[in-house]
């Protein structure tokens, strides 16, 4: 775990701004590598490329250039959000969070997993944030959650008590949060990547009464989000592959008729 230090919370209730794609990865990237790998943090522009274009923990998949991470980090250290650390051979970039946001490591956690990943359950998010800071079972995660959606640092894009529920950060602009929660607005939940769906559970049943077994949920909810991922990345390549033998048989093709 990281030994960074949070600020004390604040009680006021800011109207946060709108992050960009680039600056939401940027800024999701610091915050994890510091807690999960605090021996190269802060970090290089090359180590923030890597980080951002990494294909796991990471929706969408991006492939910024190194101008296009250092723009970024320019347009966050003009809002107060990043630092850049000089004296080195190579100057390197933390994150400002604790102070600007004044949030504990749980909670920027939390933030983190949404800013790298965007919206998620909740079964999801503890899953997921759990690699950077323990959060022992759902009813943890939803009291750290709990004083976030009151600053509106994070919003919930379904209703609130559900197993399944639905939640982003609080840094979409208005049009994205709108059509985020069109995204996920309805009565089913989606357990496959097309074509397979179950009614969404009553209130009454939602949550069950065994913590051991909700724990177990939480679990199995994180691990069916990663492998519809990989089933859909599976189909991304299959698909390109298929494309580029298409092209390729074109090609011989064509240079076969101009031979003969």
């Amino acid at each position: 775990m990281s030994t960074e230090l949070p600020s004390p919370a604040s009680a006021s209730t800011p109207d946060w701004p709108v992050l960009s794609m680039r600056e939401r990865r940027v800024l999701g990237v610091l915050v994890e590598k510091a807690k999960t790998t605090p021996d190269i943090y802060p970090l290089s522009v090359n180590a923030l490329v890597s980080g951002c274009n990494q294909k796991s923990n990471r929706d969408p998949h991006l492939n910024l250039s190194d101008s296009e991470v250092e723009d970024t980090l320019v347009s966050l250290q003009q809002q107060g959000l990043v630092l850049k650390i000089t004296g080195g051979r190579v100057e390197r970039w933390r994150h400002h969070l604790y102070e600007t946001w004044h949030l504990g490591k749980a909670e920027l956690a939390i933030l983190a997993e949404l800013l790298l990943r965007g919206p998620q359950t909740e079964g999801e998010l503890r899953t997921r944030a759990s690699r950077m800071e323990d959060i022992a079972d759902l009813d943890t995660l939803r009291d750290l959650l709990r004083p976030l959606a009151e600053r509106r640092l994070v919003v919930y894009l379904t209703p609130e008590g559900r197993r399944g529920t639905v939640l982003t950060h609080g840094f979409h602009s208005p049009k994205e949060l709108e059509h985020q929660r069109a995204a996920h607005k309805g009565e089913t939940l989606h357990l496959a990547t097309e074509g397979v769906s179950v009614p969404a559970p009553s209130p009454v049943s939602a949550r069950p009464t065994d913590p051991g077994m909700e724990a177990r949920l939480a679990a199995v909810e994180g691990e069916l989000a990663e492998l519809r991922r990989q089933v859909l990345d599976l189909q991304k390549q299959i698909q390109k592959r298929t494309t580029d033998d298409t092209d390729s048989t074109d090609k011989k093709e064509q240079g076969s008729s101009s031979g003969g």
